[in-house]
């Protein structure tokens, strides 16, 4: 009878080990590389939120481009900053539109939109935020807001507008600024295109997997701004809008206060004014028209 020995472990147990050791140092490196990853996004935010590119001193890259009289002008920032605009007066003037645009470019990336609103019959004050165009500084929220305000002093102090003849407008970006600053100034209207609720409602529909919400350093909350400004406002937003999706457009208006209105154009984010055009300036003169009458609980969906 042959000797008796005892059984050895099963085969595959020193296969289990490694694939636990394994799985614990995939599982920390994919937690490291998360981590890294927030801790990007946490820092960057500034880069992914703001493209400001300079605005060169030659000649075509103003309004007298296309034929307009304009100022510069030199708007100073109540922390400092330096600011550079422009001011397009109009004959007999409906109206003066303070222009906040948009998070990329410069002021003269927007002068078919000058063109426009002042064949509108607006005068048309446009500025650069801080880091922006020739304005000094670097962008940020906070500065945003103090820039826009420095545009309105401009207006009402300097030039001496009274306040119902100012319409603040904000395109994307630009709209939470015009309407964080129609909680400190009464303005005669507000309209805002193609805006967004908030950033971190943006950024935590682009990214589902990450704590944006916590991470986010970035504000512009449009939509609790809404529901303590009673000016009468004018919402723009396209249906094919592919940055900003027309549902924030749709959620602004409902969370906004009377008198409003809706207005649904067609077109990508940056061009529905154009593509829109008719109706554009069909809604912004109807718009114009009802400003001293109230406007009516509608939207034109």
């Amino acid at each position: 009878m042959g000797r008796f020995t005892r059984p050895g472990p099963p085969p595959d147990k020193e296969i289990i080990i490694l694939n636990r050791s394994t799985l614990r140092i995939l599982t920390g490196l994919l937690l490291g590389a998360y981590a890294a990853l927030m801790l990007l996004l946490y820092l960057g935010q500034g880069r992914l939120l703001y493209h400001p590119t300079p605005l060169a001193r030659a000649p075509g890259v103003d309004p007298g481009r296309i034929g307009l009289a304009f100022e510069e002008v030199t708007l100073m920032s109540a922390d400092g900053p330096r600011l550079s605009g422009w001011f397009i007066p109009a004959r007999n003037p409906r109206a003066t539109l303070l222009f906040c645009h948009g998070n990329a470019g410069n002021i003269s990336h927007r002068l078919d939109s000058i063109r426009l609103f002042h064949e509108l019959g607006l005068s048309v004050l446009i500025f650069d935020y801080r880091g922006f165009g020739r304005s000094e500084g670097a962008p940020g929220e906070e500065g945003t807001y103090l820039d826009a305000h420095a545009a309105w002093t401009y207006l009402s102090e300097t030039l001496g507008l009274p306040a119902h003849s100012i319409i603040l407008f904000g395109r994307s970006l630009g709209g939470a600024v015009a309407a964080e600053l129609a909680t400190r100034v009464r303005a005669g209207g507000l309209v805002l295109e193609s805006t967004f609720t908030s950033v971190p409602d943006r950024a935590a529909e682009l990214y589902p997997w990450l704590p944006v919400r916590l991470l986010s350093r970035f504000r512009y909350d449009t939509l609790n701004r809404l529901g303590t400004i009673d000016t009468p406002l004018m919402i723009l937003h396209s249906r094919d809008d592919e940055l900003i999706p027309i549902a924030h457009g749709e959620r602004l208006f409902a969370a906004a206060r009377a008198p409003k209105r809706f207005v649904t154009l067609r077109g990508g984010h940056n061009n529905g004014y154009r593509v829109s055009e008719e109706e554009y300036r069909r809604q912004w003169s109807t718009y114009l028209d009802t400003l001293s009458s109230p406007m009516q609980k509608t939207g034109s969906h």
